[in-house]
């Protein structure tokens, strides 16, 4: 019985510490959206819908982080992003077709800091705003959380039930960024800048 009560103590507490992990990863995404919502332009209180999705990747929280840096690969595993071209550290322009309909929009990240999280809002275009947190879930495995607010005006005029159609496109987009970097094994590359307040402190 000792040996018993030992093996599902050490169960509960392995249990509550993955409880722990999970809910400080998305508690640290709520804050960083929060922070970007602020900052959305012209977006009235109660306009805008949000989709928060998490998925776990196997491979360590830097090969991650890093590659979800690599913004211009984001076509390769996000659907109906046709382009997306950094044009500077902090600046990216997306061009996407979403329900039919052609888009483009200028986006600024306002935090970002290594194997932590990435938030930013739009500047041009439709409104929306976002983050991206990272958690080390265990050793080589990585807990991504990605939460998105949106105008569905401004996005999705064609699409019935909105909610439901960005919650699946960002719960495949996960999916496929899974697949992308565990089948690669390693990033394609990495930026280790930190920005804050839009303000780039560092890059290399």
């Amino acid at each position: 019985a000792l040996v018993g009560d030992k093996v599902t103590g050490l169960t509960n507490n392995a249990q509550n510490a993955i409880g722990k992990t999970s809910r400080d990863l998305s508690n640290r995404a709520k804050g960083l959206y929060a922070e970007s919502r602020k900052v959305v332009a012209g977006s009235a209180e109660g306009s805008n819908d949000t989709v928060e999705k998490s998925i776990v990747v196997n491979v360590p929280l830097s090969t991650a982080y890093n590659q979800w840096t690599q913004f211009e690969e984001f076509p390769q595993f996000m659907e109906g992003i046709k382009e997306v071209r950094q044009l500077d550290d902090k600046r990216l322009h997306w061009r996407a077709n979403i329900a039919g309909k052609d888009v483009e929009w200028e986006a600024e990240i306002g935090e970002q800091k290594p194997n932590k999280h990435i938030s930013w809002r739009s500047t041009t275009g439709a409104h929306n705003a976002g983050a991206v947190g990272f958690m080390e879930e265990a050793a080589g495995q990585t807990r991504i959380t990605l939460r998105l607010d949106y105008e569905p005006k401004g996005f999705f005029e064609n699409v019935g039930s909105t909610l439901g159609f960005v919650d699946n496109r960002v719960e495949g987009d996960l999916q496929r960024f899974k697949t992308f970097i565990e089948s690669r094994g390693s990033e394609s590359g990495g930026w280790r800048g930190e920005i804050h307040n839009s303000q780039v402190q560092s890059g290399s």
